[in-house]
């Protein structure tokens, strides 16, 4: 193998950038070229790829997003684009790829594989940790802490205002960063599609507490289909117990910012990873980590199956909650 491919896609994730530097400087190690695809599977389908070398990697470990850029195509979902995608790779001569995304991007990739025969490995660039097949995933680290310096910040404000705050963290299906995110920073209830908790129920702890002597309280929960809907939950207190409960929606933030070192260190790891892994003649498959290991699982297994939620983080933020 002579030439490979590297793109993003999806939702952006801090990190990435670190996984891509580490594809680019492990295949030129390796006397490999690299080619850097733009706009994720946008760009395969118009064309759009660019040559990548060492140097150009030079100071974006440290950024956030994504210098390849990312992007969401329903078009690839469609098998002629597919062909017209994997003809656009051949003519650039491009014998592998490694796809940097979500759950979403992985199905576009093993359909690729699947059809047109191309070697893709996969990393798992998500804050949501919601990949099947993996413990964790590029970009998650950064987006709890990234929710959790704004917890403690409205804490103070809760505190001194003797106020109830509910939280809205990202998360659409999954509820992984509400439940770390809550248990970190000190919530009295924390609430995902995992955790369905009904509003009788959070209004008698919230009373309850309060008879205790805690004057604030925090409520974090994931956006869930509609984001916004804290403001629902907001209205639904006050109408139940007659306690004024203000929103504070973290939204994208949590996809931005520098990422952590343990973002840093994971995402190169990955990515040199995955480089070695198409060098060995492997593919259909995506690299994620088992308690620490970096371990490798088929696509076809990543994609047809959904990470299971986990509610132990939930149950020991409300024993500690007391």
């Amino acid at each position: 193998m002579k030439k490979i491919g590297v793109y993003t896609s999806g939702g952006d994730a801090p990190g990435m950038n670190a996984a891509i530097r580490a594809v680019v400087r492990t295949a030129h190690a390796k006397n490999v070229e690299v080619i850097g695809i733009l706009n994720g599977y946008v760009g395969l389908l118009e064309n759009k790829m660019i040559p990548l070398n060492p140097r150009d990697m030079a100071n974006i470990v440290q950024r956030g997003g994504t210098i390849l850029k990312t992007g969401r195509s329903a078009e690839f979902m469609k098998p002629e684009y597919r062909a017209k995608a994997a003809q656009y790779l051949k003519s650039h001569g491009i014998e592998g790829l490694v796809c940097i995304g979500g759950d979403g991007s992985f199905r576009g990739a093993q359909a690729l594989w699947a059809e047109h025969k191309v070697p893709i490995i996969g990393i798992c660039g998500t804050i949501d940790n919601d990949v099947y097949g993996t413990d964790d995933t590029i970009g998650f680290d950064t987006a709890i802490n990234t929710a959790l310096d704004a917890i403690d910040k409205i804490r103070d404000t809760a505190d001194s205002h003797d106020r109830i705050f509910i939280v809205e963290v990202m998360g659409r299906n999954s509820g992984f960063i509400a439940s770390a995110v809550g248990l970190s920073g000190g919530a009295e209830e924390i609430l995902t599609a995992e955790n369905v908790v009904g509003v009788d129920k959070i209004v008698e702890k919230l009373k309850d507490s309060r008879a205790k002597g805690k004057t604030s309280s925090i409520i974090v929960t994931s956006e869930g289909q509609k984001a916004g809907r804290s403001y629902d939950l907001a209205e639904a207190i006050r109408k139940k117990s007659g306690l004024d409960a203000k929103v504070c929606i973290l939204g994208h933030q949590q996809r931005g910012g520098a990422p952590t070192a343990h973002d840093r260190i994971f995402a190169s790891r990955l990515g040199s990873e995955a480089v070695m892994a198409l060098l060995a003649g492997k593919a259909n498959l995506m690299i994620g980590t088992d308690g620490g290991k970096l371990i490798e699982v088929s696509l076809d297994i990543v994609t047809q199956n959904a990470k299971p939620g986990d509610t132990t983080l939930i149950q020991l933020a409300r024993l500690l909650s007391v």
